[in-house]
């Protein structure tokens, strides 16, 4: 069974990265965030997401959840939260820096178990768990850094600090899903036509 994903509306997309910013200045002022209205069943359904923040460029946070435990827009609003505050890579974001800060939500797929070579780099996110450490890279990642299959697995378990090899011992799991990447960069490039 391959992981998909039905595509969300523009609107539904515009009011997720409404809430992610919404939730990190809130986060950051220290202040309750405020509801969201217009809310859509495919944004109260259940789902699992990423937040990757960006600043002039670089990576600022990221932080997300393979599980879909709780509706999609409270999971935007906590991986947000999560990404500006508590990415043990970096020091919190401060209130100068939340102008410039890009946002881009990743919406996963459910998880699908697979054999190794089923990855398709570019195509689908990988988890890979074995002897109680997991590691995950997003769809994105691999095309980023030009990484083929072999490299994508040996990147993941030399994130999740395995032997290089690690993904071809019979115990450990891999599984791919597929996302839904967008940001608020690719609705200024769109307003900005």
């Amino acid at each position: 069974m391959a992981p998909s994903l039905t595509p969300l509306s523009p609107d539904e997309r515009r009011l997720l990265l409404r809430v992610a910013r919404d939730s990190i200045r809130a986060v950051v002022l220290g202040e309750p965030a405020a509801e969201p209205d217009g809310l859509t069943p495919a944004l109260e359904a259940v789902g699992a997401v990423f937040v990757s923040l960006h600043h002039d460029g670089a990576l600022r946070g990221c932080i997300g959840s393979l599980a879909a435990d709780q509706p999609l827009y409270r999971a935007v609003a906590r991986a947000a939260e999560a990404a500006a505050l508590e990415d043990p890579r970096f020091p919190p974001v401060g209130l100068s820096e939340l102008p410039g800060l890009e946002i881009e939500i990743s919406r996963l797929s459910a998880l699908v178990p697979v054999s190794p070579d089923a990855v398709l780099p570019g195509e689908h996110g990988v988890s890979l768990q074995w002897s109680g450490r997991r590691a995950v890279f997003l769809p994105q990642v691999a095309p980023k850094y030009g990484w083929d299959r072999e490299t994508l697995l040996r990147e993941l378990c030399a994130k999740a600090h395995l032997p290089p090899d690690a993904w071809r011992y019979p115990e450990a799991q891999v599984s791919v899903f597929v996302a839904e990447v967008f940001s608020d960069a690719d609705e200024n490039e769109a307003t900005a036509e």
